[in-house]
């Protein structure tokens, strides 16, 4: 048995490409989150697609501007979680405020997200904290058990407005969905997906807004395969790797030098995606 995942999970993980549900914080300090997130990042989430989006934003890698972010990537529960699957030494490469609001189209198509990192080894593991109830109804995340096991597929850009990935990247090759398994996890609770596990998620036809966090997490060793050398924030162990320049965490909110860090973390990010290996793109 590991820190957080039981044998028969971690074998799930490994066999599926993901394990849900955990927990990691209770209900309550889940809707404490959620009001950080309406007062913090409420206005940019409404109004931003993610579409296109090229400048510093409070959606993006949120835990380098606001120490409340800072602490639900740092949270002991999600690192117990990620260290049964990849070792104690890890890294938090990216982060994604994810907000569909009631009544919306957002959608995201069936992609795997080693399409658009850039990372070897395919080890990175993907945390999704729900802060709100994300359920079926407002387009909780759906995976396909078994798909990383195909590798990395083909992929193109997806033009359409209402796809919320950057590029729109979606799987080149038709989807048989039928064995699709939906995630749907409430307040505090949280999933784990592997790197190459082909997931989608479906607009929300809820009257309330499904919000909440994907973390991504490597292990030290792995690197950024592009010519862009990229930061990454140490949450647990050591590094002794170098792969990455480690980011400072907030020392206060959205200050000077948290903006500093964030806009230059997040100008390598997009300035890296436009170069990643074109053997997982089809144009």
């Amino acid at each position: 048995m590991g820190r957080m995942l039981s044998a028969a999970q971690a074998d799930a993980y490994r066999r599926d490409g993901y394990v849900a549900p955990l927990r990691a914080v209770e209900a309550a300090q889940a809707e404490r989150w959620h009001q950080d997130v309406l007062r913090c990042c409420g206005e940019v989430a409404r109004t931003e697609s993610d579409a296109g989006l090229r400048q510093p934003s409070a959606r993006v890698k949120p835990y380098l501007l606001f120490p409340w972010a800072a602490a639900i990537v740092r949270h002991p529960a999600i690192l117990d979680a990620v260290e049964d699957l990849v070792g104690p030494d890890i890294l938090v490469f990216h982060t994604t405020l994810w907000w569909k609001p009631p009544h919306s189209e957002g959608f995201v198509p069936w992609h795997q997200d080693g399409t658009y990192f850039g990372l070897a080894p395919h080890e990175h593991v993907t945390a999704w904290l729900a802060l709100t109830p994300s359920t079926a109804e407002s387009g909780c995340v759906t995976v396909l058990p078994g798909s990383h096991r195909h590798g990395q597929l083909p992929h193109a850009d997806r033009k359409d407005p209402h796809v919320m990935l950057s590029r729109g990247q979606t799987v080149a090759a038709a989807v048989d969905a039928r064995p699709a398994v939906p995630i749907p996890l409430q307040p505090g609770e949280f999933s784990l997906h592997d790197t190459l596990v082909l997931h989608a998620s479906a607009p929300n036809r809820a009257a309330t807004a499904r919000v909440g966090l994907g973390i991504s997490y490597i292990p030290a060793r792995v690197r950024h395969v592009g010519p862009t050398r990229l930061s990454a924030t140490l949450v647990r162990g050591e590094d002794r790797h170098g792969h990455f320049d480690l980011e400072a965490a907030p020392a206060a909110e959205a200050d000077a030098a948290a903006r500093a860090v964030h806009a230059d973390s997040i100008a390598r990010f997009w300035t890296a995606s436009e170069s990643i290996p074109e053997m997982s793109l089809v144009h």
